[in-house]
């Protein structure tokens, strides 16, 4: 199958770097660009694609205002963004996530990693720039939510819910779940969906954000990796 593309970059040449990387492979193809947030979402509504490059300083509406408007869509649940920046600020890639992007990436990244980053969201699974990812997790720490208002949040769950949700905040398959819990994949894979639909979380990163918001993980214990994956 084709990964059909959104760009959305207010810097023209920039989008014309990206067509020209994607364009050199197969199965990913640039379907709409957008030169603003407002623009972005337009394209989104119109062409449904599988992931947007967003990046996140743009006139009239910003990346992660038009992230959030994407992701609080309910016709563009299957809309994956990635945001792609120059910018390695903790609020930007902590409020991206908030907000429902997919993954985290900074603009030198290569080639090919960028393609592998485009499939990676595209299958269902969450990224992080690994030279960010210690620095979120800090964030996450630091903003987190008193112990109580925590417990709370995550009183809908069960034990083992509680359980798995803070293997996928280290960021284990659902495989390794599985052996780590004594469970089948398939087994794990259903917990981590009940989390989801129990707690509004779009997909597996902003399952790893509220594991550090509510205290149910904390810095050192997880974050071995950049990659959340999905399977």
């Amino acid at each position: 199958m084709t990964i059909r593309v959104v760009l959305a970059d207010d810097q023209t040449v920039v989008r014309a770097g990206f067509r020209a990387l994607l364009d050199l492979s197969d199965d990913l193809a640039v379907v709409a660009e957008a030169a603003d947030g407002v623009e972005a979402v337009e394209v989104v509504r119109l062409t449904r694609p599988d992931v947007v490059l967003m990046d996140i300083r743009m006139p009239r509406m910003d990346g992660l205002e038009a992230t959030r408007r994407i992701a609080a869509d309910p016709s563009l649940d299957r809309v994956r963004v990635l945001v792609l920046t120059t910018f390695e600020a903790d609020e930007y890639v902590f409020e991206s996530l908030r907000l429902g992007a997919a993954g985290f990436l900074l603009k030198d990244v290569e080639p090919e990693e960028l393609r592998a980053a485009i499939r990676t969201v595209a299958a269902g699974q969450s990224l992080l720039d690994s030279s960010v990812t210690r620095r979120v997790i800090e964030e996450f720490a630091r903003m987190r939510t008193p112990l109580a208002e925590g417990a709370a949040l995550l009183a809908p769950l069960t034990g083992r819910e509680r359980e798995v949700m803070a293997l996928v905040a280290e960021g284990l398959t659902n495989e390794e779940i599985g052996a780590q819990l004594l469970m089948s994949p398939l087994t794990a894979k259903t917990h981590v969906s009940r989390c989801m639909i129990k707690l509004g979380a779009r997909d597996r990163a902003q399952l790893v954000v509220l594991a550090y918001e509510t205290g149910l993980v904390s810095p050192g214990s997880a974050g071995k990796g950049q990659v959340l994956r999905g399977e």
